[in-house]
């Protein structure tokens, strides 16, 4: 897979070495091999948010993780994860899914790896649409899928989340 990028971010497939290393370790560096050559790359304490609870079984998975790593280019420092949470199903929806540093929120990071990776998905075989769902009390997640072009298209209920709201972008 190669690596994807925009103004700001490298946006590498998440090896699994750093999945067990921050299993490990709360903060970290990594150096990745990247297209232009090798990275040193700081995961800092918070990395990578929301996201945290779903490495144990991206280990498990022993293969491709589905998932990036949101390297801010010009720091080499890993600010969040977005990836492939389900899918495609048997309708052609892909569930994506994302988190960010803490420290990192409201600042352009999450619309512009979308942004980047969104085409990536959507010309994936059997994809007809991008799908995610966030917390109804998430209000700025929801500005950034409007902004990359998702609608919501539902809303559903969760034991560990609570109320959600359904999003969806494609035909």
């Amino acid at each position: 897979m190669p690596t994807l990028s925009s103004a700001r971010l490298l946006l590498p497939e998440l090896p699994l070495s750093v999945v067990q290393e921050r299993l490990e370790q709360d903060s970290f560096f990594a150096r990745l091999d990247l297209p232009d050559g090798p990275l040193e790359v700081t995961f800092p304490p918070f990395w990578p948010g929301d996201a945290l609870p779903i490495f144990p079984e991206l280990l498990r998975s022993g293969g491709s993780t589905r998932q990036f790593v949101l390297i801010d280019r010009f720091l080499g420092l890993a600010v969040g994860l977005m990836g492939i949470k389900d899918g495609p199903d048997e309708h052609g929806d892909l569930k994506i899914s994302y988190g960010l540093n803490p420290e990192c929120w409201g600042q352009g990071y999450a619309a512009e790896a979308l942004q980047a990776l969104l085409p990536h998905w959507q010309a994936s075989p059997g994809v007809r649409r991008v799908t995610t769902e966030t917390s109804v009390s998430n209000v700025a997640c929801g500005r950034v899928l409007e902004k990359c072009g998702f609608v919501q298209v539902g809303e559903d209920w969760n034991q560990d989340d609570g109320p959600l709201l359904l999003w969806a972008t494609g035909s």
